[in-house]
């Protein structure tokens, strides 16, 4: 009898642990979304009642709360398919035309003009644009717009709003997409509008400020929890929240108020945010701190949700249920929690932290509409550069580009093609041919000739193809996507660049092991000079560098592509304008995508010793010291871009045994130790 009631008291207590853990599982899992899908019907998801109230709650009582019927979308049945006119961007793909102001232009507006003049979408005919935009009235102004005159009922029409409208429209949107800041989950048509962040009034136009989060694991002592507060602020709770949910009945004081815009922005692991609307510009907040937004039923549709897969850095959970969130936050693994933080990071640098990224995914958005299936996979919006610097006009597959391989652990096999730029008097660089041309690794030389000069007849012979392209005469003509590139890799070199075999070989190699950086023999600093106020650059030898010369230098060829079609024009024609700002340029470039500096490689010292003198201005030769009346470029450039993207770096390679006291013999690159 006393075994018999014995496994009854332990089927008991089995039994009850296991009614615990089906109550408390399904909110370990407190994102439900699936992965995004370009152009796929999706809504941010209704709360499933019947999987996360079951065990507290009768069927009876969560009535008003069950998955309610659909409503009728705004506009009727308009859809991606039925109210856009794909036809009109078959020749030139997406070109946008924004409608002029009717009024004085304000700040913001002015803002999100030059966002998309300075993109690769705009143009200024109408009649060749197939996407109109028309901004909507700000505050400042309070003007309402009419009509526009090519409205045709709103159809390839976007009408974009980062900032609530203070007046109504006098016109129905009929056709037209709506871009406006968090939208609510009944207004919003999934696939054919686009939910925006809503910004903040003084938000940067470009470059913008750096994500805050400098440990990506909690630190012993900082707070688990920061709960949003109406007017930005924020209150830390300390770690014993048992007693002070989320619905103003606190038990204890819920730690030291914080407030943004300010000195600081919340400094915990989890930022509880209530899904009421005049909480969303918490969201922003959270991500920039790398604080992991808890969304507790939000009533709002999620920014660029169509593509970013936001359960890789957000939680959503049920407002009903604080204390059973609130465990599972507790009990959430220290691997789960780090990836969530730096996805936050890449998230905020990526497309919000400027009005410039938040106009730009926008419009990339609408281009994958237009592209179909060759538009961009879930990876390139979801891992690091971004969709943004990740062009599908260069390739829709990921192992294209040079920023995957790590993550698929694979890395570029294949050659390099060395890419000469000529043009001087005198006979072709017939040493350096010969030099690149003995690489095992040489696929091709290409000979660009930027001289009004016609170009030899003869060439030396060589084992691989030699091909001379002419080029338009300016410097910036080096990084276009030529079609004749066949290779990944690409070898840069001024014709009087010097160069031997075996130096050429080992760059190449140490590119392979790292195909997103630009691997270099020539080095230049970058420095903030506190005396002029601004930032200036040397090619003093010091114990670190920031950039590569692209007189001798490896890097992919997608550069080349996100050279031409990604920078703006104003900075292309800079670095013509000032030929040493071209290495300053493409540097800036790399850097802002990878946020990594580059690798430095030897080069011996009897190569410098026995280079020509400079040319003139403008010529092409091995550029070393910075002209002073090019100094100033690097302050435009990072006007440009909005920040200064250079990384400095200590690091050099070097093969192994390089200069050790062992036979030469042993030693695979032995030329790189030439006395």
């Amino acid at each position: 009898m006393q075994s018999w009631r014995r496994k009854s008291l332990w089927l008991a207590l089995l039994a009850s642990w296991i009614l615990v853990l089906l109550g408390l599982f399904p909110l370990l899992r407190l994102a439900v979304p699936t992965s995004p899908r370009a152009g796929a019907p999706r809504g941010w998801p209704r709360w499933l009642d019947a999987e996360l109230l079951q065990s507290f709650a009768k069927p009876g009582e969560l009535l008003e709360d069950g998955p309610r019927p659909p409503q009728a979308l705004r506009g009727g049945s308009c859809n991606w398919g039925a109210c856009f006119d794909t036809s009109k961007c078959r020749g030139g793909g997406l070109k946008v035309f924004v409608y002029p102001a009717a009024g004085p232009v304000s700040e913001t507006r002015r803002r999100i003009l030059a966002s998309v003049e300075g993109s690769r979408y705009h143009t200024l005919s109408a009649a060749e644009a197939c996407l109109l935009l028309l901004l909507s009235p700000d505050t400042s102004t309070g003007e309402c717009d009419p009509v526009p005159p090519q409205w045709d009922g709103g159809r390839n029409h976007l009408v974009l709003s980062l900032h609530p409208a203070p007046c109504p429209r006098t016109f129905q949107l009929g056709q037209a997409m709506v871009a406006e800041a968090s939208p609510t989950v009944d207004t919003f048509r999934p696939g054919f509008d686009v939910a925006l962040p809503l910004l903040p009034e003084a938000h940067p136009l470009r470059g913008g400020a750096p994500g805050q989060l400098r440990q990506h694991s909690p630190r012993p002592g900082v707070a688990l929890l920061a709960l949003a507060e109406d007017g930005g602020r924020w209150h830390v709770a300390g770690t014993d929240f048992s007693a002070c949910p989320w619905d103003g009945r606190c038990e204890q004081d819920r730690g030291p108020k914080q407030t943004h815009p300010g000195a600081t922005l919340p400094n915990a692991t989890f930022c509880l945010i209530p899904g009421r609307s005049p909480d969303v510009l918490h969201f922003l907040q959270a991500l920039q701190a790398g604080c992991i937004p808890v969304l507790l039923s939000p009533r709002w549709e999620l920014p660029f949700s169509e593509v970013i897969d936001w359960t890789k850095a957000a939680i959503v959970a049920d407002e009903r249920l604080p204390l059973q969130v609130l465990t599972a936050l507790q009990e959430m693994p220290l691997t789960r929690v780090l990836a969530l933080r730096q996805q936050t990071q890449f998230l905020w640098d990526a497309y919000f932290s400027s009005v410039e990224k938040v106009v730009h995914t926008t419009l990339e958005i609408i281009q994958d509409r237009i592209f179909g299936p060759s538009a961009h996979p879930s990876l390139l919006w979801n891992r690091p550069p971004g969709a943004i610097l990740a062009l599908p006009t260069f390739s829709p597959s990921p192992s294209d580009f040079p920023f995957y391989h790590l993550q698929q652990g694979s890395r570029p096999l294949g050659r390099f093609s060395a890419l000469i730029w000529g043009g001087a008097p005198g006979q072709p660089p017939l040493k350096l041919i010969q030099a690149v041309a003995g690489s095992q690794h040489c696929a091709q030389i290409l000979v660009l000739w930027s001289s009004e000069k016609p170009p030899p007849t003869r060439w030396p012979k060589t084992a691989v193809p030699l091909t001379v392209i002419d080029g338009h005469r300016k410097v910036s003509d080096r990084f276009f996507p030529y079609s004749a590139i066949s290779t990944d890799a690409i070898l840069s070199l001024d014709a009087h660049s010097s160069l031997s075999t075996s130096e050429v070989d080992f760059a190449f190699v140490v590119w392979q092991s790292f195909p997103e950086r630009m691997v270099g023999f020539l080095t230049w600093s970058h420095f903030w000079d506190e005396a002029r106020g601004g930032w200036g650059y040397t090619a003093k030898r010091t114990n670190e560098f920031s950039m590569v010369l692209t007189s001798a230098a490896f890097y992919h060829r997608y550069y080349h592509t996100l050279f031409t079609h990604s920078l703006p024009k104003a900075l292309r024609t800079l670095a013509d304008e000032a030929p040493t700002c071209v290495d300053v340029l493409m540097n800036f470039l790399v850097a802002s995508v990878t946020k990594l500096p580059p690798i430095k490689v030897p080069y011996g010292m009897w190569h410098q010793e026995a280079r020509p003198p400079p040319l003139e201005p403008g010529g092409p030769g091995l550029r070393q010291e910075p002209q002073p009346a090019a100094q100033n470029c690097i302050n435009q450039m990072a006007a440009g871009f909005g920040h200064m993207p250079l990384v400095s770096s200590r690091l050099r390679l070097d093969p192994v045994l390089f200069k050790d006291p062992v036979s030469v013999l042993r030693k695979k690159y032995r030329s790189l130790e030439k006395p």
